[in-house]
């Protein structure tokens, strides 16, 4: 399943005024910083805070019984994770590890619960934003089910570089390899290898250390362009 929680900016998410935030939950939270590829939390691990990144961009990943390894989500700075704890989860059920240099507020379970309940502007924000993750979610789910791999993948790209309406070239400024964008769309590396090489060849992608997605990668996705045409259901 692919669950790729990233904010673009035209997204609604709710961004949250952090001076605030921290004032309101007090001497309940911790600020740590980590370096690329530290885990924060493993799978299985005791849930027992949610986390808010402050700085930098975090990677969610998974490993199946049979040993299988997953990325099922991108967060970055001014999202949280980790909120399945407020409702009762006990375990971890991902690893998550920074992508780069990371600044993540650690904020236990009852210190969260207490602000929830005794700020009802904070409790009415955190309410939007769980809702609007649980959008993006749906739209995700949505994607998996009734999109092309090649789509999938273009709107990953989209969703990773953060395309919003001015309509210039954007880099993806972490690194990502194309297994992992296998994983977070459902398909095959080969899959994924094929369709860049196609995108670079039509221009709408182009590789100078970096990824950049271009505008007209955004129109194929909207406006449905030939050149995007589905044309498998891997």
């Amino acid at each position: 399943m692919m669950v790729t929680a990233v904010r673009t900016p035209q997204d609604a998410e709710v961004v949250f005024d952090m001076a605030a935030f921290l004032e309101k939950v007090g001497a309940g939270k911790t600020i740590a910083k980590f370096k690329k590829n530290d885990v924060i939390f493993s799978q299985g691990d005791a849930a027992a805070s949610i986390y808010f990144i402050q700085k930098g961009r975090v990677k969610l990943t998974v490993v199946s019984k049979q040993g299988k390894e997953a990325v099922v989500g991108v967060l970055e700075a001014g999202q949280f994770f980790g909120e399945a704890c407020l409702h009762g989860s006990t375990k971890r059920v991902a690893t998550t590890s920074a992508l780069g240099e990371c600044v993540v507020i650690s904020i236990s379970r009852s210190a969260m619960l207490a602000a929830l309940k005794n700020e009802p502007k904070f409790s009415a924000r955190f309410i939007s934003y769980l809702l609007s993750r649980n959008s993006r979610i749906e739209e995700d789910l949505i994607d998996q089910l009734f999109n092309s791999s090649e789509r999938r993948l273009a709107r990953l790209l989209l969703l990773l570089a953060h395309f919003g309406k001015e309509g210039t070239s954007q880099p993806i400024d972490i690194e990502i390899s194309q297994e992992a964008l296998a994983d977070m769309i459902g398909t095959t590396r080969s899959r994924v290898s094929f369709f860049m090489n196609k995108f670079r060849r039509l221009g709408l992608i182009s590789y100078n250390g970096k990824i950049h997605v271009n505008h007209a990668l955004l129109n194929a996705v909207l406006h449905e362009k030939p050149s995007l045409r589905a044309d498998d259901k891997v």
